[in-house]
This record gives C-alpha cells, structure tokens and sequence, in this order.
C-alpha cells in the first residue's frame, strides 16, 4: 500500500501516527516527513540512465528521479555521488533480464549521503508513478553491488553471485579498500535471480563483495527484498545502523571469509511478505552464515563480530513456522555475538556441523545473548539430526508462544491491536523518519 501522506505535510503529527494504524501492515512508525513521501517525489522529471558512469551522468541530484536502465557500472577510478532525497527506481524490462542494478566495480566509488529527514531511495518504479492504484513487489527494482579488493577465501577471479563475467570479480590484498559512503539510504522491493528462483545466483538488496574498512555504511535499511536483504561475501567493511525488513530469504547473510563488525542493527518480520523455500520448506533466517559454500576451513574463516542486535519474527507458532532459524551458524563458519536478542522463529540459534562432526563450541563467542524459539531456543544439527543445545553466553532462553518479547514495548510487526515498538532496543534510530515500514 502506498504512503500518501501529502495530504498531511505534518508527517510527524499524532494524528498522521493515528490515521496510518487503519491499515494491517501499518505500524506507528510509518509516517515520513514530506521530503521522503512517494507521492511529492512522482512528478518529477525522469532521468534514464544505462551502461556506464561517466563524467556527464556521474551526480545523481533529487530535482530528478534516476532510472537505471538493466545495469549500470561504476568503473575503476570513477565516482556516483548521488545527493540526500534522491529517488532511484528500474526501467522496467519484459525479457527477463537484470534491471535497476548498481554495480560498484573494484577501483569505484559510490557517494550516497542521505539525511534523517531527506534519504536517498533506491525503490519500485510502481511507487513513483503518482498512481496509487498500483502495488509495488519484491523484484521491482534490481539492487546495489559494491566490488573491492579487500580480503576473501575465493580466488581473486571469483564473479559475485547473481552477475556473470569478468567484469564483476571481486577479492584482493586491500583490507583498507574504499568503495565510498552509504548513509541514510532505503533500498526497497530489490532483487533479481540470474537463473531460476532460488538458484542461489541472485541479486540481493545490498551486496557488499571484497568491500574493504575504508567503505562507509551506516543508516540502511532493506525492506520487502526479493532475496536476503544484506550479503557480505568477504571483506572487511564496517556497518552501523542497519535494518532489514521484511526480507524473502535471509536478512543478514555472511559469507567467504567476511571479519568486519556490524554495530547495531535489526531484523523485523512481516509475516504478510513472500517467503523463501528449499525443497518446499522454509528458508528464511534472520542470519545465514558460512564459512563458504562447501564449508571447507580455507582462510579468512568467516567471523563478523556482531554488537546490539534484533532479531525478530513473527508473534505466534503459525505464522513463525514461515521461517526457519533466526540465527543459523553453519559450513564451519564463525560468530561473535555482543548484546543480542532473537524471538519469534521456529529455532532461535543453530549450530549446524559438516559432515557429521561434532559441534564446536569455539565456533561461537556469545556475551549477554537471550534467545527464543518455538522448537528450540538454541540447537545443534548434526547431519539430520537437530537437538537441545546448550550455548555459552546466551543467558535467557524461551520456546512459548506467543513468543517472547524478551522486555521490548512491542517488537511484532503485524499485531495491529498494539504499535510497533522495540524499544528499549532502539539503538539505530530505527523508528526515525529515514526509515518506512509501511508502503
């Protein structure tokens, strides 16, 4: 549903908070100051941009909207800046191929510096066309790749999945690697499968590749993605103030040998989204992490440090049955884990082994972690088998339903009768006015 709040330029007001409530995906929190509304932003002239960047597209200003036109690169040596307010949406395609995607080659630079009040949307073309019979979906618009040289455990020639050829390699030697600033930016209704759905060759809402601790990332926020919301496959890039909501497959994915340390962030389910599936199961977790694909032990062992997370999925056993794990350590990957807190999914955190072996309990360093499952609140699977596991410094553990909301006001998303709230844990402004919950 689109956000019409024209009608109201006083976004912020009580009574925008109450008349927003009347619909059943609609939080408190879904009003957005004028500068951010869909419908102010729908008149403007519209800027097609294909191929590469250069030096007479290279600024991306909010006077326009920006249509990317399948893919668009920004190669070695050249910088996009693209200014605070600035709409970005796909030129939509009939011939199944990749559209609305932003690659950041290795050796590129992408500025997108939004502000609380003014942040740069990358969103469906179906929102910016000043008509509000239209619905937007998962798939609308493409997603944004950045590439750099910083460390991996791939060869160097790797490709980043959901691209293809030479040109979208990622990995190297330059931890410091700099591919430029994300700051307040939505990305929304992204996503594209190179293959078929579910290949595991797909286009996710941000895809960070080698991206080295030089990049800049804060403020960014995910919503109803086609594929996970955010995947890392190496790196060593920091991340603060991330929200991903309403993800179809995974809303934080590590992989290939990623150490970088992620500081406040949330994962928040709306059970009315789509949902991944494997084998007609569900697939989606708050966390997927691999050391890589085949769970060799091949160095960087992927390890992100992760302080002050939520994790949280839906309020019942039904509708967590949707999901799989809210936490999902697996292929001899790593985690550690400051200050967390996972409810609402079938299994709140599982340490799956490979190939039979034992668990290790070195593969998880947890401080100050409370989990909730509807099966289990933590788990070990070992082969076929999932049990009852018991994780150093996970200090609260619950399997009820409804499910736990571990001391926050009101973490569930889609239960009308209350508004959505997960205070005390609202590290990242993630009820502020760059964010938007409701469309």
């Amino acid at each position: 549903m689109k956000n019409l709040i024209f009608v109201a330029l006083a976004a912020l007001s009580l009574t925008a908070c109450s008349e927003n409530e009347t619909d059943s995906n609609v939080s408190s929190f879904s009003m957005q100051s004028a500068s951010a509304d869909y419908a102010s932003q729908c008149s403007k002239p519209v800027q097609t941009v294909s191929g590469n960047i250069n030096a007479t597209n290279n600024h991306w200003t909010a006077g326009t909207i920006w249509e990317i036109d399948g893919i668009v690169n920004v190669q070695s040596g050249i910088t996009l800046t693209i200014d605070a307010g600035t709409y970005i949406k796909a030129k939509p395609r009939t011939d199944n191929t990749a559209t609305g995607v932003l690659v950041v080659q290795k050796g590129g630079t992408l500025n997108a510096n939004g502000t609380a009040t003014a942040p740069v949307v990358f969103t469906s073309y179906k929102l910016l066309d000043c008509n509000a019979a239209t619905t937007a979906a998962p798939g609308d618009f493409g997603g944004i790749v950045i590439l750099g040289d910083a460390p991996t455990n791939q060869p160097t020639t790797t490709t980043i999945e959901g691209l293809s050829g030479a040109l979208y390699t990622y990995g190297g030697a330059n931890a410091a690697h700099n591919g430029g600033s994300l700051t307040y930016v939505r990305i929304e209704f992204a996503g594209y499968d190179l293959l078929a759905p579910n290949s595991g060759n797909e286009i996710n809402g941000l895809t960070l590749g080698g991206v080295g601790s030089g990049t800049v990332l804060n403020h960014i926020q995910v919503s109803y993605g086609k594929d996970d919301s955010f995947e890392f496959f190496g790196g060593t890039v920091n991340a603060s103030n991330l929200v991903s909501f309403a993800a179809d497959d995974d809303n934080f994915d590590f992989d290939n040998g990623y150490v970088g340390t992620i500081t406040c962030a949330l994962a928040l389910a709306d059970f009315n989204s789509t949902h991944s599936q494997s084998g007609g199961n569900p697939d989606s977790n708050g966390i997927e992490l691999d050391n890589n694909s085949t769970g060799s032990t091949v160095t960087p062992i992927t390890n992100p440090v992760i302080n002050n997370l939520t994790i949280v999925g839906a309020r019942n056993s039904a509708q967590g049955a949707l999901y799989e794990n809210a936490i999902h350590v697996r292929r001899n990957g790593k985690l550690t884990l400051n200050d967390a807190i996972t409810t609402g999914y079938t299994v709140g955190i599982l340490n799956e082994t490979v190939s039979g072996a034992a668990v290790n309990p070195a593969d998880l360093s947890f401080t100050n972690v409370s989990a909730h499952g509807f099966t289990f609140a933590t788990a070990s699977k070992i082969g076929s088998t999932t049990a009852a596991l018991t994780i150093s410094g996970v200090t609260a553990t619950s399997t009820t339903s409804p499910a736990t909301a571990w001391g926050m006001t009101q973490p569930f998303f889609n239960v009308t009768s209350t508004p959505w709230n997960v205070t005390p844990r609202n590290c990242g402004d993630f009820k502020g006015t760059w964010t938007n919950y409701s469309f």
